[in-house]
């Protein structure tokens, strides 16, 4: 006997792999919210609290995510978190920041590293005699493959 069931009826979903075991990530992934960045804010390095880094980045516009906005994430907060409420793993506290605010943050970021480039190259070709000129360094990062 021939089996005439036809090849449309058979998925290949059916016939695939069975998906092994992968380890949950250790900091749970929030499902996206229109106008916001997330980001894990460290609240203490090895037991002790980093006080100046939460304040910094408060100072900067990030709020502390509540824990009842997102209960998908499955989050046993740290036992002395002094953020109740919120959402704090091993001593990382998921915080978010309007997109335009975070924007704001690395054109600022760029800027400075610009300003800080331009008064190195300006120091280095103080010293340009010209009787014998230095030449401005070029700057270029390229990223080259090997063959191994």
């Amino acid at each position: 006997m021939v089996d005439r069931t036809p090849r449309t009826s058979t998925t290949r979903e059916a016939t695939g792999r069975k998906k092994g075991w992968r380890r949950p990530s250790t900091l749970p992934t929030p499902s996206p919210q229109d106008g916001y960045k997330f980001r894990w804010i460290r609240t203490a390095t090895l037991g002790n609290a980093d006080t100046p880094n939460v304040s910094s980045r408060f100072r900067e516009g990030y709020v502390p995510v509540k824990a009842s906005d997102f209960p998908e994430l499955h989050v046993m907060s740290d036992v002395d978190s002094r953020f109740k409420g919120n959402i704090e793993v091993g001593g990382l506290l998921l915080c978010k920041i309007p997109v335009e605010v975070a924007q704001d943050r690395v054109e600022g970021q760029l800027e400075l590293a610009h300003n800080q480039l331009e008064a190195v190259d300006n120091n280095y070709l103080r010293e340009s005699d010209p009787r014998m000129p230095v030449l401005k360094p070029e700057r270029s990062t390229r990223t080259s493959f090997g063959k191994g």
